[in-house]
């Protein structure tokens, strides 16, 4: 059994700012990444474990399928009262997988915890290291507009509860740029993960 704890990097950043796509290379560069979303995705999901819960509190937002994202979108969306609701049912779950997730990499040297609200959601203290992905305002809304369904009041809204992404920066103890090729982006994020290594060493 490893005495010491592996180092928890928090990784976090605006809507479309590219943090699946550098979780994906912190994988790549042999760091377990525990995705908060993914996993609630999962209990949301056919046959989910969270599915019960939901139906109970907002009836007639699950199915077969699942949760039917559209309907519980439209109860919870600029509702503070019904979306504070789900949070109660699902971060406690969020919360034991995490756990789980932990038992299960001890002896890593380090883990990535993949959380998009990581500030807003005052999870900041849940790790060692908080690594924030970030890109020019442009190139975001580019990203963000192109994507289905979205529209400028949807990302209007969306910005509105994330903190600003230049506070965000000034908050990370190192920033991951994505406003670069993705050769880049991945040399930046194996630089970090040899140098937060090596730090484990001192």
């Amino acid at each position: 059994m490893s005495t010491t704890k592996p180092l928890i990097i928090g990784l976090t950043g605006s809507i479309a700012m590219g943090k699946s796509t550098v979780a994906q290379m912190f994988e790549g560069a042999g760091v377990p990444v525990f995705d908060a979303d993914a996993e609630v995705r999962r209990m949301q999901g056919p046959g989910g474990a969270l599915l019960p819960a939901i139906e109970a509190a907002f009836p007639g937002s699950t199915g077969p399928e699942g949760v039917r994202r559209e309907e519980l979108g439209s109860i919870v969306f600029g509702d503070a009262d019904a979306l504070a609701r789900l949070e109660t049912i699902v971060h406690p779950a969020v919360g034991v997988r995490r756990e789980q997730f932990l038992e299960t990499n001890a002896d890593a040297p380090m883990v990535v915890f993949d959380i998009p609200l990581l500030f807003e959601k005052g999870a900041a203290q849940l790790v060692d290291v908080v690594v924030v992905v970030s890109a020019p305002a442009e190139v975001q809304r580019d990203r963000v507009m192109a994507r289905k369904g979205m529209t400028e009041e949807k990302f209007e809204q969306i910005l509105a509860i994330q903190m600003p992404d230049a506070e965000k920066r000034s908050r990370a103890d190192h920033v991951i740029d994505t406003g670069t090729p993705l050769e880049e982006t991945r040399a930046q994020v194996e630089a970090l993960v040899d140098k937060l290594k090596a730090d484990l060493h001192k």
